[in-house]
């Protein structure tokens, strides 16, 4: 399937972007140490698709409510910084997105029906910014009104066609990834992410494909989030991998975007530059992907590659990214205030 709607898919997107591209290069040496990386750490499990359930703000595939944490998370999962600030806004000592788990966690233990659609589909902006109080009292969650938009969307949409559960729009999908990304850019046009480039409606879709990839990694790929056609869904374009990429040399900016980069200006989204480092940010993730998997089953047999895929490699590098953060932070990232990431 080549389109989603009249859009491009992801990885379709990430081919036509790269091929356009004025603002940056994408370098097969710099491909090379990241599958060289990628392999590694799957031979020594690194990589491995029980790392999302283990970590301690997530759900566990058997509890009760774990499809409609996803969901709602999910649609939660975007800007967590201002231009003034950009790892200030914490939850019990948690920054970024394990702030807004936290959060969410907190809520549910303050006995708020937070995962529930008939909940947040009317909750008010005074009890949404107590649910996001932060650690720091002069600090506060980004886009707070934009985030009460997109809960009382999308919680109106699953309670009128869905009967209030995010697994119902799972199932419609009949274990089709492709199907169910394309229902939740349907059904919820706050995770409609895409933009006019070169001649092509380019899909890009961070939030849409997490939650699939949320939903695959919490259920380990069986039951709620089998899917059949799991390697469709690419990696999750955001800000922080592109640093990643260019710390690998995959990825190389010209000096008139890294100069702009530095200035921290704020781009908008859809513009071509931003649509660029993103759209180039899946075309290297899914070249590795492509590259590892030939590898793997040429040199080493006895690796099961029925879970290697991008979410995995995409989960690898976002770690990677938070765990060597004072070594990278020579390199820029571009910055958009936007629901999409």
């Amino acid at each position: 399937m080549s389109k989603i709607g009249t859009s491009l898919t992801p990885r379709e997107s990430g081919k036509h972007i790269v091929r356009q591209a004025k603002y940056l290069k994408v370098l097969p040496s710099g491909i090379e140490r990241l599958v060289d990386e990628i392999v590694s750490g799957l031979i020594s499990k690194r990589i491995d698709v029980a790392n999302f359930s283990q970590h301690e703000l997530h759900p566990k595939s058997t509890d009760a409510h774990a499809a409609n944490w996803i969901f709602i998370v999910d649609t939660l999962n975007f800007c967590f910084w201002t231009p003034q600030n950009y790892t200030k806004y914490k939850v019990n000592g948690y920054t970024g997105y394990f702030a807004l788990c936290a959060a969410i966690n907190r809520a549910m233990k303050d006995g708020l029906d937070i995962t529930n659609p008939e909940f947040y589909s009317k909750v008010d902006m005074e009890t949404l910014s107590n649910i996001f109080r932060p650690d720091d009292k002069d600090t506060k969650i980004p886009l707070l009104e934009k985030r009460l938009e997109c809960l009382h969307q999308v919680g109106e949409c699953l309670q009128s066609k869905w009967q209030g559960r995010f697994e119902n729009v799972v199932k419609a999908a009949k274990n089709s990834a492709v199907t169910l990304l394309q229902l939740i850019v349907n059904e919820f046009p706050c995770f409609r992410d895409q933009a006019d480039f070169a001649g092509e409606r380019v899909s890009i879709l961070k939030r849409a494909q997490i939650l699939v990839g949320d939903l695959w990694s919490c259920y380990r790929g069986e039951g709620l989030g089998y899917f059949e056609d799991i390697e469709k869904i690419t990696m999750f374009a955001d800000y922080r991998i592109p640093q990643v990429l260019v710390h690998f040399g995959s990825l190389e900016y010209t000096p008139e975007l890294l100069e702009l980069l530095k200035k921290d200006t704020i781009m908008q989204n859809g513009d071509p530059m931003e649509v660029e480092i993103r759209g180039a940010s899946i075309y290297i993730i899914e070249e590795v992907k492509d590259a590892v998997l030939d590898i793997l089953k040429q040199k080493h047999p006895d690796v099961d590659t029925r879970n290697v895929n991008s979410i995995l490699i995409d989960q690898y590098l976002w770690d990677y990214r938070r765990d060597h953060a004072a070594e990278l932070e020579y390199i820029p990232f571009h910055k958009v205030l936007s629901i999409y990431y």
